[in-house]
């Protein structure tokens, strides 16, 4: 999975986040726009993930969590848009930044 979890370009702490259940995420597939949504209609907040992860495994600082993303996937697009090679994607978050890749 070498190049399909990229994190980056940095990484932040809780107190540099106001508020991580209203942030706007944004996802770009070669510059079309896939995704640009909350962070509030995410399936599970990102608490409720914490508290669900903490009972069975012991997170330490520094641990990064996947947590997914709001609606706007591949799969759900009629008829669904999967990434392939070649494509570059640009995903950002309000506040954070934007990381640029290209699918290997």
């Amino acid at each position: 999975l070498d190049t399909l979890c990229p994190v980056g370009p940095y990484i932040t702490t809780k107190d540099e986040i106001s508020d991580p259940q209203n942030l706007i995420i944004k996802t770009k597939v070669n510059n079309e726009l896939r995704q640009n949504e909350s962070t509030s209609l995410m399936i599970h907040s990102i608490a409720n993930q914490i508290s669900f992860l903490s009972k069975g495994i012991t997170l330490e600082p520094g641990d990064v969590l996947a947590t997914g993303t709001p609606q706007g996937v591949g799969k759900g697009f009629k008829p669904p848009k999967f990434l392939k090679q070649g494509d570059v994607i640009e995903i950002s978050i309000e506040g954070l930044g934007a990381l640029k890749n290209r699918v290997q």
